[in-house]
Parts: C-alpha cells; structure tokens; sequence
C-alpha cells in the first residue's frame, strides 16, 4: 500500500474513534509533543521503533483536528514522507494505540455518568457534566506531568483533589486513585527546562511492602470480587486434568498464590484430589517459592493437617527466593512424579523494559519440564512505553473494576474503602508514578503473553471448560450480575461487562 493510501485511510478513519472527545484528546497530545521533545526521545531510543507514537499522532491526527480544520491529502503525504521507514505495520499499531486511548476516556465517562443515574434528571445532567470535566482534568494532568510542567499540573491536581472524592460516585473513587499517583509522580519530577537528569526516581517497591492493611484488602478482594477465585478455580482444574491418574504428583507455586491466608487454592485441590475417580495420589508435594518463608511455613502446616483429615500423604517445601534469583536447583524433583507450575498474578511483576528477567525465569521454569504451567494474568496492557497510553488504559481498566464494586457494595461500607484505598489505589499508584525498578505492576494483553510464552519454548494448551466456568461464575453467590466468561483462543477470560479483567491460560513444553 502506497504512503498517499496510507496518510489518506488514517485520516479518514481517525475522527470516527476519537468523537466525541476529539478536541480534548487532540489539544493534550499537541501541547505534549511540543513540549516534551526530550521524552520523546528516550523513548524513542528505549523500544527503538521507527516512529514513535507522538510522532505519528503529530503527523496524521493534530494538525487535522486543531482549530477545527482539516488537514489536506498532500500535506499528510507530505508528513509520511518524511520518515521514508515507516511501515504500514506501524501505523496500524498508531491506529491501534489511538483508539484505545479514546475509548479508555470515552468508558470512563460512561462509568461515571452510570454511577449518578439514580438522581432525577438534573442530577444526571450535572452527573455528566461534573464527569466529563473530570474526565478533562485528568487528562490534562497526565498531559503536563509528563512534560514536567510543575506549575500548571500542581493547579489542576489542586482542583482534582477538590472533586475527586473517595466516597464518591464509582468514577470519583478511582479517580481519587488516580490523583494520589499523579501527585507522587510530580513530586518526583524535575521541573520543565530544569537542568540535570529528568527521569523518575525510584519509589518504594509495593510488592515489599509487609502491610496488615494490605493483607486484610487482599483477603476482601478475595471474598467480594471473583478475580483471584476464578483463577484458583480454572487453575485447579487444569492441575486435575493433568494429575489424572498420577500417584507421585508435585506443584510448584510462584509466590504462593499471594500468600493469601489459610491456602485456600491448595486446599480445595487437596479435597478434590481426595474424592477423585479411583484412588488419590500417594504422596502430593507442594513447593513454595518466594520471600514470606514464615507466612508461607503457617499456610504449609494447615495444608498439612487438611490433608491429613482427607488421607492424603504431604509434603511441603518453601523456596526461599524471587522469582528472577530462581535456579533449576531450588526445586527438588523426584523421580516418576508429575509436575505442573501454578502462578497466580505473578509473571507479571518481573516483566521489565528489556525481556531478560522474564526470559529467565521462563527458562528455569522450562528446564523443569512441567507437565502444564497455569498462568493467570490481569488482561489490560499497562507496561507501555509511553506514560500517557499507560495512564489511559490503567484509567480504562480500574475504572470497570471500581465500577464493579459500585454494584456489589454500598458507597459508605468500609469493606469497599478497604479494597479500593489499600489494594486497587496501591496497584495503580504503582503504574502511575513508579518508572525502573520500582515500577512492578506490568500487567499485559493476553496476545502479548502468548507472543512471550511461544517465544520461551511453550506451547499453548487450549482450556476447554468455558461451560464449567460459566456455571462456576453463575453459581457463585457473591457474584453478582455484570461478570461474564469468554473464551479467547484457548483462554479463558473474566470481564466486566464486556472489559477483561482477569485471563488464565495454559502452556506445556
């Protein structure tokens, strides 16, 4: 396809996915490449890729929609001329990149005007006005911590705060989230023309964090939201499948699925390995690997006496390591025992700019030669390489989760102040203000995970129980209307009201 056909098809598709929030999208992104030329740059030279994103949004969408006018075939050609390397793969991820971008706005203004229909018809004129002006304060924020613009973002923070409540409407709650991340990122951030290094200092790694308000949100989150019980539940199943007539079985689990309390996972396996067709296993091994040894120790000792009770033979070992110091070594393997690998939101965490952290532990995982690894991953992509696009899907993505909670819970019951303030708002703090190191909330697309996975050595292996899930998740009493399950290419996916939340997937060597 020639560059005329391409400029031509961008710019007439553009303006349908970006209506109705064209303008406010189009002015944020223009004062942002204008101004922030030098983050441009690095990151540019961090994903080396032939154009970035700002740049071809400044080629094809700005000077389009700016002041109203458009932009003529000649001078978009003209624009694509200028970077005689551009593919057209390129710009269909550019394309792909803006629509999500608008639709993250578009969904969270939704959330919001949602969230305030209960009223009578001039609150929900106001609910929407109040929404999309807060949905524009937001973006804008975003839009000048990223160019380092401290006096401007510290004047829209001050009116955010004013109107981004924490027991607001759904859309407010996160969007109080949203702000706290915002804030510690500015602070962080040398002003705009500031000499010296620009970049974000390393924060506090959440994940080290050893907080009893954490661990009791994490239990919540358990008990009220099917996100971590579904996961369990599909993970035991394919763990069931391949322990089919197996009397040595082993699992190894990647930090012991959250280092949740009392082990619930394992003990419902441990009760359905006991009540399986024929006779239950001879011996069932459970090896622990992560930093908690004396939490993980507590949940070993009552799998042991569950299993006790249900006749079964146990035994279990902890690892004392993160996942990127894991060797091949630290898991004892005996003979004739089958082995599967179960991680549980924690693949992630290791994801970093370059591929090699993640890379190693695939290949440790590898040389194990598990029968299945079950990987269950949150389904949104927040390991971008633009702070923008990533701002925008977290906003698209935490806004279904809180829109969620609005359904199940009260707006004053301090469960759900617990869930969103001490387990969500730390997981989007985390993507908004941390860079480097620090920055371990890197959830992707599962398109993405299954890229990495293949290019590990794994191959898929389809999960076939959507119909078992489906009755799973209707049957679940503290489930309530607007969770769905689909299938998608192997995989099973839990969403809300049609947004992915949770996808679980499984790989054999």
């Amino acid at each position: 396809m020639s560059n005329d056909m391409i400029g031509l098809e961008l710019g007439l598709s553009t303006k349908d996915y970006y209506y109705p929030f064209m303008p406010m999208l189009a002015n944020a992104a223009s004062s942002w490449i204008l101004s922030c030329p030098d983050e441009i740059t690095r990151e540019r030279k961090r994903i080396k890729q032939p154009m970035s994103i700002a740049e071809s949004i400044a080629s094809t969408d700005i000077s389009q929609y700016s002041g109203g006018s458009c932009i003529s075939r000649s001078s978009s050609t003209s624009s694509l001329n200028s970077f005689p390397r551009l593919q057209f793969r390129d710009h269909i991820w550019t394309y792909s990149q803006r629509y999500l971008a608008a639709e993250a706005v578009e969904e969270a203004a939704a959330a919001m005007i949602n969230a305030d229909q209960d009223g009578g018809s001039s609150n929900k004129e106001d609910g929407t006005t109040d929404g999309m002006r807060l949905v524009q304060l937001l973006v804008a924020c975003a839009e000048a911590v990223a160019c380092r613009d401290k006096s401007h973002a510290s004047a829209l923070l001050s009116e955010l705060q004013a109107n981004a409540l924490v027991f607001g409407s759904s859309f407010q709650r996160v969007a109080s989230c949203f702000v706290e991340g915002l804030t510690d990122r500015l602070a962080m951030v040398q002003p705009l023309g500031a000499v010296g290094n620009n970049s974000i200092a390393p924060t506090m790694n959440i994940m080290d964090i050893a907080s009893d308000k954490r661990e009791e949100a994490l239990c919540l989150v358990y008990e009220f939201c099917p996100h971590i019980q579904f996961g369990h539940f599909i993970a035991n199943l394919s763990i069931l499948e391949a322990f089919e007539g197996e009397s040595l079985v082993h699992v190894v689990d990647l930090g012991m699925t959250l280092g949740l309390p009392r082990g619930h996972q394992w003990r419902q396996l441990i009760q359905s390995l006991a009540s399986r067709a024929g006779q239950p296993p001879q011996r069932l091994r459970i090896t622990a690997v992560g930093l908690s040894v004396d939490k993980f120790q507590i949940i070993g000792d009552e799998l042991e006496a569950c299993a006790k009770d249900h006749g079964i033979n146990f035994e279990f070992l902890v690892v004392e390591s993160n996942l990127e110091n894991l060797r091949p070594n630290d898991i004892k393997i005996s003979k004739n025992e089958v082995l599967v690998v179960n991680s549980i939101l924690q693949l992630h965490c290791v994801v970093k700019e370059s591929r090699g952290a993640l890379n190693s532990v695939l290949q440790i995982i590898h040389e194990l030669s598990p029968r299945v690894l079950v990987l269950v991953e949150q389904d949104s992509s927040h390991n971008g390489p633009f702070f923008l696009g990533r701002f925008m899907e977290a906003l698209h993505y935490y806004s279904a989760i809180f829109d969620s909670l609005d359904a199940m819970l009260p707006k004053y019951d301090t469960k759900r102040a617990k869930m969103e303030q001490f387990y969500f708002a730390e997981e989007i703090k985390n993507i908004v203000s941390c860079e480097g190191p620090a920055r371990v909330e890197r959830h992707e697309r599962v398109d993405q995970w299954r890229r990495r996975m293949s290019r590990a050595g794994f191959q898929a292996a389809p999960i076939k129980m959507l119909a078992q899930s489906q009755k799973w998740l209707k049957n679940n009493t503290n489930v309530c209307e607007g969770y769905t399950v689909v299938e998608e290419k192997g995989c099973l996916v839990l969403g809300w009201k049609s947004k992915p939340i949770i996808a679980t997937s499984c790989w054999k060597c």
